[in-house]
């Protein structure tokens, strides 16, 4: 029924374009108006004059009702459209929009997640870890996906305080609902660190200094944790679970995810401030 409204809405519409910007539209539609007047002026003929007289002069009038309407668009064919275009797209879109359920794919766990944000913004302040012993960034499993990592900043004093509670609220959630630890591998980054990464090349990053979330301490790239040891992988079935559930819960408290990214950074999260970063 939509799909059929939504075509003959399209089609009302043009043929009122085209008898409104088109003269040679008009001439045809108030010919063929003639015609029809005159056709049943002659079926009449066979009777009665009166009633033929009657059925000629409705046809006439027809068609003069018609030629004066056609006059009306043509000078006011633009406050016609509009008017057309106010009463038909507002029911539409209410149509449409009745159907769809706005707040769609989240799962059961997205109760308890608003819970938890609420207590966030009522004022409760988490605390941040221990820090890890610095061997568990240099294994050689780390070492072969982040080779850069030793220089890292790990330090929570450095994040925006707004954006450190948000991925402390993150980790929780992932501990609590889902199980999974996780460490912070990298926050506040310093400018000359961001360019250093620039210049390994952009399999590493595409951002200079002062275009990253990094430099203002609203970004951090973080990972799991199993049986003691980092994992950074996207090839295990367990870490792509824990990035898809990582990614919802960092969305849900209001931050971005790489994840969604063309060049996907599936364990970065950012709190976004207008102005901020230099494009």
């Amino acid at each position: 029924m939509f799909l059929f409204s939504v075509l003959l809405f399209f089609i009302l519409a043009c043929v009122g374009a085209w008898l409104a910007l088109f003269p040679a539209g008009r001439d045809v539609v108030a010919q063929s108006m003639s015609a029809i007047g005159r056709r049943i002026e002659h079926g009449l003929r066979g009777g009665y004059r009166q009633g033929t007289q009657q059925a000629a002069l409705a046809g006439r009038s027809a068609g003069g009702g018609v030629l004066r309407a056609l006059r009306f668009l043509q000078r006011r064919y633009l406050l016609v459209l509009s008017a057309a275009v106010l009463l038909t797209v507002p029911p539409m879109l209410a149509l449409v929009l009745s159907g769809r359920n706005m707040l769609g794919g989240y799962d059961g766990d997205s109760h308890a997640v608003n819970d938890q944000v609420a207590d966030l913004l009522k004022g409760e302040q988490l605390a941040a870890p221990a820090p890890l012993p610095p061997p568990v960034f240099t294994t050689a499993e780390v070492t072969l996906v982040r080779p850069l990592l030793d220089g890292a900043n790990r330090n929570w004093q450095l994040l925006d305080p707004d954006f450190a509670q948000r991925l402390l609220l993150v980790f929780r959630i992932m501990k609590e609902n889902h199980g999974y630890d996780m460490a912070i591998l990298e926050g506040y980054r310093s400018p000359e660190r961001q360019n250093a990464l620039a210049a390994a090349g952009p399999s590493v990053t595409n951002a200079k200094a002062f275009q990253s979330y990094h430099q203002f301490g609203l970004a951090a790239d973080c990972a799991f944790l199993r049986d003691g040891k980092l994992l950074i992988s996207e090839k295990d079935p367990w870490a792509m679970r824990g990035y898809r559930l990582y990614g919802e819960a960092a969305e849900a408290v209001g931050l971005r995810w790489g994840g969604r990214w063309t060049m996907m950074d599936f364990g970065h999260t950012e709190l976004r401030v207008a102005g901020t970063v230099r494009k």
